[in-house]
């Protein structure tokens, strides 16, 4: 049976787990200036196996408003650019035959409010995560409260830190998505 110090210790470091998730996540959602960051999500079908974009090719950003993807495999050129054609990242990928140019076209008012609501989301799922977190640890006390491991006032404190640590998660959360929030609607 876990004490409760150690069932704080747990919630804080998923918590701290499901923050650098969200960090990651937003590092996907593009902004108006070029960034590998956005091909993070991408897989291409490298012989019959999804396989990250960045296992297989180069990627570079030569210039503020453009991204190259050059394979390894040049017989590839065609699964990576209908890889990205079908993915929701919004670009339009030329290729020479040797080397996928992808630009990065200046944002309308209409997509960084897309993105904006796509932040959104991706914010509250990370939200719900942490709630989640509360709860099964707020669970996890009350167990040993009923098998009479601890003592109620033990049980209230042990509540109170974890909802501590609940709230300072979620406004790291909350803090970055407001920076990547204004870093999408600056023109």
């Amino acid at each position: 049976m876990p004490t409760v110090k150690e069932i704080e210790a747990q919630s804080k470091a998923k918590m701290d787990q499901a923050v650098t998730a969200m960090s990651h996540d937003m590092s996907a959602i593009r902004t108006g200036r070029a960034s590998i960051n956005v091909l993070d999500h991408i897989r291409v079908d490298y012989y019959g196996t999804p396989t990250p974009l960045n296992q297989v090719a180069n990627l570079h950003v030569p210039e503020p408003a453009l991204i190259t993807v050059q394979p390894w495999d040049v017989s590839l050129i065609g699964a990576i650019e209908k890889s990205i054609r079908s993915s929701d990242i919004g670009l339009n990928p030329s290729n020479d035959g040797k080397i996928i140019r992808l630009p990065v076209p200046p944002l309308t008012e209409e997509r960084r409010k897309e993105l904006v609501k796509r932040l959104h989301h991706v914010a509250e799922d990370h939200r719900v995560s942490i709630r989640n977190i509360r709860r099964d640890a707020n669970e996890q006390v009350k167990k040993l409260l009923k098998e009479k491991e601890i003592a109620e006032d033990d049980e209230r404190a042990a509540v109170a830190e974890i909802q501590k640590l609940t709230d300072a998660a979620i406004a790291k959360l909350d803090g970055a998505a407001k920076t990547k929030e204004k870093e999408i609607m600056a023109v």
